[in-house]
């Protein structure tokens, strides 16, 4: 155990004391807040230039009239012929257009929108509505219809999800916060447990091919290399992810603050139309600065999420699916001499995680407590993104149980697979690896 705590520190230290470890660890928080302002920025930007100036050339001389300016579209009708706003248009900007209403539009229900360049799709979508309600007018007047009274039926339904707790008491289900925490989930533990398996791959082959193992191995067992590596390097992983947290909060916080105006882009996304539940959104995300931006509904929604249930069910289950891939990419780092060749063998190796990743979106979301989903969540390979993604919809404890005791399982046999690959595979050079040679290495005794 004292060599492995050596290994364990070694690894550590040499690795956070790197340049590019500091450089990483300071540079991705800026530059996803750089993203950040960036898309606020370009979002801004495009809402002042994308508004559109239409010339509306019309030959039923009833339709023009009853277009109306919005946040969006200037109509302009100046009575000119189709011809003479043509050649206008080769002298106009990029936001103008000419749209042609022909004399048959009410029967034919067709215009032409005319641009010097690729037409706007969204001032396409706000023309077509627009002639879309004219020609409902239209019929409703033929069929003597009275339109003043169909826009005062309210059919909309709003449905209010409950659900029943074991003491028979009910309480919202608030499922799209669920959805949103189990997709964050999903994604973060994906790209983690890549993130890190392959940091301990690349570090056995990078010592490999500088033959320093050969020293190594003199002085410790191979089984204890292998896991003063996984340890340590996880340790360098994660103390690297929680340093990007902390660091990405800090600049968020700051540029929510000081660089952006909330009031301006919310201004705007009015002016041009947003749904209340964008604006919405954007109260939310800058409510990690302004606290007061969240509403008591909002809230209420995060505060029926078990939190210390989710916090320690990540840790377990990340730290245990890391512990699983980081033994198998260990063993594929022993049986190479390089990444490239390394190839062959990741992709067997995560596939299930690629898998269970994929149907995170699909199966997982829509069926939590299926088949399909409960057992992905108790097989050691999939259960550190299916059990994660699962849990905001409300698991069982004994699943939750027996999933952790089976990747812990899963773990220790993972790890002793690995290391009879590893302890012929890290001494082995100038010779690639195949499947079969993996299996005879399993089955040396010594």
């Amino acid at each position: 155990m004292d060599k492995i705590i050596l290994i364990i520190q070694r690894e550590y230290l040499t690795r956070v004391r790197k340049r590019s470890f500091l450089l990483t660890t300071f540079l991705v928080p800026l530059f996803f807040i750089a993203m950040y302002v960036g898309i606020i920025f370009l979002t801004k930007k495009s809402f002042e230039d994308s508004h559109a100036y239409v010339y509306v050339v019309d030959n039923t001389h009833t339709v023009s009239a009853k277009l109306k300016n919005n946040k969006n579209i200037t109509y302009i009708d100046d009575k000119k012929d189709l011809s003479t706003q043509l050649e206008n248009l080769k002298l106009a900007s990029d936001n103008t257009s000419i749209l042609f209403i022909p004399e048959d539009f009410f029967s034919a229900q067709k215009v032409e929108f005319l641009s010097s360049s690729k037409p706007n799709v969204l001032s396409q979508k706000e023309i077509r509505n627009d002639l879309t309600g004219i020609i409902q007018q239209f019929k409703y007047e033929q069929l003597g219809i009275d339109t003043n009274k169909l826009k005062e039926i309210n059919s909309a339904v709003d449905i209010v999800a409950k659900e029943i707790t074991a003491d028979g008491e009910t309480k919202d289900s608030n499922t799209e916060v669920a959805m949103g925490i189990a997709l964050a989930l999903s994604v973060l533990v994906y790209l983690s447990l890549f993130l890190y398996g392959s940091q301990v791959m690349r570090g056995i082959i990078e010592e490999k091919s500088n033959r320093i193992i050969e020293v190594i191995i003199s002085s410790v067992k191979p089984f204890q290399l292998m896991m003063g590596k996984i340890v340590g390097i996880g340790l360098v992983g994660l103390t690297q992810f929680m340093l990007w947290i902390i660091f990405t909060f800090i600049l968020a916080t700051a540029a929510s603050t000081f660089l952006v105006s909330k009031e301006e882009l919310g201004q705007q996304m009015v002016n041009r139309g947003m749904q209340t539940e964008t604006l919405d959104s954007l109260s939310h995300a800058e409510g990690t600065a302004q606290e007061a931006l969240l509403t008591p509904e909002m809230l209420a929604m995060f505060q029926s999420v078990n939190f210390g249930e989710l916090i320690t069910c990540f840790f377990i289950f990340f730290l245990g699916g890391y512990l699983i891939y980081s033994a198998l990419f260990a063993a594929i780092g022993s049986a190479v001499d390089s990444e490239t060749e390394a190839s062959q063998f990741t992709m067997p190796v995560t596939m299930p995680l690629l898998l269970t990743y994929a149907l995170s979106f699909s199966v997982l979301l829509n069926d939590p407590h299926g088949n399909v989903a409960t057992w992905l969540s108790f097989i050691p390979f999939t259960s550190p993104i299916a059990m994660l993604v699962r849990i905001p919809f409300g698991v069982p404890t004994w699943q939750i149980v027996t999933s952790a005791i089976l990747l812990i399982g899963g773990f220790v046999l993972t790890t002793w697979f690995a290391a009879r690959i590893y302890r012929v595979g890290i001494l082995m050079y100038g010779k690639k690896a195949s499947y079969k040679e993996l299996l005879k290495w399993f089955r040396y005794k010594n």
